[in-house]
């Protein structure tokens, strides 16, 4: 089953500083591998893709300076996140754009993050508190599709919209 979702991907630099973080082999923990790391600006599920395609097109929104940290947190008792800020102009953007297509919008609003792990029980992991501090300027978004499989999901990027005003 594919699911759609539209992301931005950080770069090399960015993964490999989270990367280096101290993860431990605590297995309570599923860890998300570096290739999946992803901040998901709109979650749109089950969509027409050249439909999403016609909505990402039509978002203008400059380029945008991205910060990560200040520390990994806890999203609800059992996600692992680094907390992302800068990139709420587009998530706004893109949930105007999308919000005849796809999934509802979400009423909560963004909140910007990048999943690094669960935790089967929500205790305490090697991560909790670590110190991050990383930036970058994001110059494109992603259209992924999401196919999920026992081991897990596997994302593939069907197009990139550079951002330009």
């Amino acid at each position: 089953m594919a699911r759609f979702f539209v992301a931005v991907w950080p770069p090399a630099e960015v993964v490999d500083a989270l990367a280096g973080l101290p993860r431990d082999d605590d297995p309570r923990v599923r860890w998300t591998p570096p290739e999946q790391w992803h901040v998901t600006l709109r979650f749109l599920g089950k969509v027409d893709v050249d439909a999403a395609m016609e909505a990402l097109g039509a978002v203008r929104v400059a380029p945008l300076e991205v910060s990560i940290g200040p520390r990994v947190e806890r999203l609800g008792d059992k996600t692992i996140i680094v907390p992302v800020h800068g990139l709420d102009p587009i998530a706004d953007a893109l949930r105007a754009a999308t919000a005849e297509i796809g999934e509802p919008v979400d009423p909560r609003g963004f909140r910007g993050h990048l999943t690094l792990g669960r935790c089967r029980d929500g205790g305490p992991t090697a991560l909790d508190g670590q110190p991050i501090a990383v930036g970058f300027t994001s110059t494109e978004v992603a259209l992924v599709r999401s196919d999920l499989h026992s081991d897990g999901a596997r994302y593939t990027t069907l197009t990139t919209h550079r951002l330009a005003p």
